[in-house]
């Protein structure tokens, strides 16, 4: 890594923490933020820009928000026109009224958003939960995914909701942003500098009119998730090991060396029933992969994007 020590780094400033890390970017030139109505659902995203590039759509995981793409994107926002979506609620998308935040929900969106911007051929990058939407989704319309990029998720039902993570979902109002990062730091091996994380949980809290801060992603989300997929876990694991076995697009098959998400077998025995795919491990890295070794990240998914022919 390049740049300002970590703690030198303004907690709010994009482009500092990506010379921080020596990831190679053009200009100061942030996404713009907007919002969709899909199917009567109020869908938030981050358009990157570039119009007439590649279309790539990122989607996020379980209680995060678009944003933790932000480095990522900015890295390739001059080759592809990216598109980075909240899932519905979470981030600044609209929470369910009746609390529907299953697969079939979250691919209604995804397809909808396609069809809404006529983004034929688009390059799906997705981690952990915004993984497995993107390989379901690219399991059933093969016309309209060029390329799959599928972070750290599986369909073996590993436990992905680690200590830290559950930590964050039992977080109800905390008098600070600074409090919810110490209280991360302290109980969750995070492997990243503290003002990386900052700025990202930053975008996932909003503050209620007592002062205090709370995320903003619907706790009821998991809930609804498991209510809206009944099926037994034998069931779900069949049918997602199907979803893998239909895929026909180039597909790359990410996951952290240290992840208990995705083991390493069942990454191998997804490469081996995806045609010409291929798996790759990001070092010092765990489920979090995308923020806590993003030039690593960068570098695999930019060598796979070089083998696609253009369009």
């Amino acid at each position: 890594m390049t740049g300002k020590p970590a703690d030198l780094i303004s907690s709010s400033n994009l482009f500092e923490i990506a010379k921080f890390y020596g990831l190679t970017f053009q200009g100061k030139r942030g996404p713009r933020s907007k919002h969709v109505v899909i199917n009567g659902f109020r869908i938030h995203y981050l358009d990157w820009g570039n119009n007439g590039k590649p279309p790539m759509l990122l989607l996020h995981g379980g209680g995060q928000t678009a944003h933790i793409w932000d480095l990522f994107a900015l890295c390739l926002r001059d080759e592809y026109h990216i598109y980075a979506l909240d899932l519905r609620g979470h981030g600044d998308s609209e929470w369910s009224p009746i609390t529907d935040y299953s697969e079939e929900a979250n691919i209604r969106d995804l397809q909808g958003f396609i069809e809404t911007y006529k983004l034929s051929k688009a390059i799906l990058i997705g981690f952990s939960s915004g993984g497995g939407i993107a390989y379901s989704y690219a399991a059933r319309y093969l016309d309209k995914v060029a390329a799959l990029v599928i972070v750290d998720i599986g369909p073996e039902a590993n436990d992905i909701r680690r200590p830290g993570s559950n930590l964050i979902a039992s977080l109800e109002e905390l008098d600070s942003i600074d409090d919810f990062v110490n209280r991360i730091m302290d109980n969750f091996p995070v492997r990243r500098p503290r003002a990386v994380l900052r700025r990202t949980l930053a975008h996932n809290l909003r503050q209620l009119p007592n002062g205090r801060w709370t995320l903003k992603t619907d706790r009821r989300f998991r809930i609804g998730w498991q209510e809206s997929n009944p099926e037994t876990l034998p069931e779900a694991t069949t049918r997602k090991w199907g979803y893998i076995r239909s895929i026909q697009c180039p597909t790359l098959i990410v996951r952290g060396e240290h992840s208990p998400a995705l083991l390493q077998d069942v990454a191998n025995r997804m490469g081996g029933l995806i045609p010409g795919s291929r798996v790759v491990n990001i070092s010092n890295a765990g489920h979090t992969l995308v923020g806590s070794n993003p030039p690593e990240f960068e570098e695999r998914v930019r060598e796979f994007l070089r083998t696609l022919p253009s369009w």
